[in-house]
């Protein structure tokens, strides 16, 4: 139960994410509700060149990942989440180092994603 949670608050802020982007890309003048001054922006953090791999946004990466993660863990696939979650562990570290030291930024969603993506690798690995 605790790993559906997780996912949802995960999916929650990865829905956000995505909806700030969208914003965003309709006007630059766009202020998103976590964007707190120059050193705390998820704006900043979602629309620089770490807020894509591949092209891809991170925000609807997350999203695909949370939404695994749920169906994983409705179907108590707790293996495969901890390996899903092990996985997502160098990414996550690399965007946190990226967000704190590159772009010398405090994210609030992006933190809480970090976060969230943490509890899942723990809890899943508890559950095993």
């Amino acid at each position: 139960m605790l790993l559906e949670i997780l996912s949802l608050i995960g999916l929650s802020l990865s829905v956000y994410s995505i909806y700030v982007e969208y914003r965003l890309s309709k006007s630059k003048k766009y202020k998103a509700l976590c964007d707190f001054g120059k050193k705390a922006s998820c704006t900043r953090a979602f629309s620089s060149k770490f807020g894509k791999i591949f092209g891809i946004s991170n925000s609807f990466l997350g999203f695909m990942f949370y939404i695994m993660i749920f169906s994983l863990s409705f179907y108590n696939q707790i293996n495969y989440i901890f390996y899903l979650s092990a996985l997502s562990l160098p990414l996550t570290i690399y965007l946190l180092y990226s967000l704190y030291f590159k772009l010398k930024d405090f994210c609030l969603v992006c933190t809480a994603i970090y976060i969230v993506n943490l509890l899942i690798l723990i809890f899943s690995y508890l559950s095993i």
